[in-house]
């Protein structure tokens, strides 16, 4: 499955009854729990990792990637936008393009 198959699902889902549908539960609760839940996951995958658990690594990446997907789409981000920022970012080295950015 791609990304894109994978936010298609989402799509799909996230118009289905909540009762019916942990994506659309999960959205009609709101950003703030789709962001919660993609905190938790990315916590989960770098403990994963850390302790050198590749079978948790890839069942919490895989669940990071969904809740990921699910939360950019509650905040009305597409993921063609986040690709066009990924391959724009590719014309430079991670370094430069960090360099780049406006301090804070």
């Amino acid at each position: 499955m791609t990304l894109e198959e994978l936010d298609q699902r989402i799509a799909a889902r996230a118009s289905a009854s909540p009762e019916e549908s942990y994506t659309a539960k999960l959205i009609s609760r709101g950003i703030q729990k789709c962001a919660q839940k993609v905190g938790e996951e990315g916590v989960e995958a770098a403990i994963a990792a850390v302790a050198g658990d590749h079978k948790g690594l890839v069942g919490e990446a895989s669940d990071l990637l969904y809740h990921l997907l699910v939360l950019l789409r509650a905040a009305g981000v597409s993921l063609d936008e986040v690709m066009a920022e990924l391959d724009g970012r590719t014309a430079q080295s991670g370094l430069a393009e960090k360099a780049s950015r406006p301090k804070e």
